[in-house]
């Protein structure tokens, strides 16, 4: 007969599984049809999305531990680039959209730090996939 001991199976279960948690996407466009969109995306894709439309509630959330962040360059109330600078130095996994056509634009987002710069047709088409490559380390 084997005899298991329950404290040494639950030790192990709980070693072994893996946080299923899902990770904080933080969402910076004060757009509300982009906006949502993005929100959308990260959460089809497995992500917890926060929505911000703010310097000063995307630095507060950026703080507050958000793993990977979406920046909207196109936002009217804050800069974009400065915003994707402030989360790369905060060590967060960043990606961006803009339109296709502001090569400049999304050359400044890749210097500053993030991670890939997409159009917004490319995210919105693709949106849930590129998410989620990026919630996985993929991007």
């Amino acid at each position: 007969m084997l005899s298991v001991d329950c404290a040494t199976v639950t030790a192990i279960d709980t070693d072994a599984t893996p946080d299923l948690a899902p990770v904080k996407v933080l969402v910076l466009a004060d757009d509300l049809i982009w906006s949502s969109r993005l929100v959308a995306a990260a959460r089809r894709a497995g992500g917890k999305p926060e929505a911000v439309r703010s310097s000063a509630s995307f630095s507060q959330a950026v703080e507050a531990g958000a793993s990977v962040v979406i920046v909207d360059l196109g936002g009217r109330t804050y800069d974009g680039i400065a915003q994707v600078r402030r989360a790369v130095e905060a060590g967060r996994q960043v990606i961006a959209v803009a339109q296709h056509d502001d090569l400049a634009l999304r050359r400044r987002a890749l210097d500053a730090g993030a991670r890939r710069v997409f159009s917004y047709n490319k995210l919105f088409s693709d949106g849930p996939k590129v998410v989620e490559q990026l919630l996985a380390g993929d991007l």
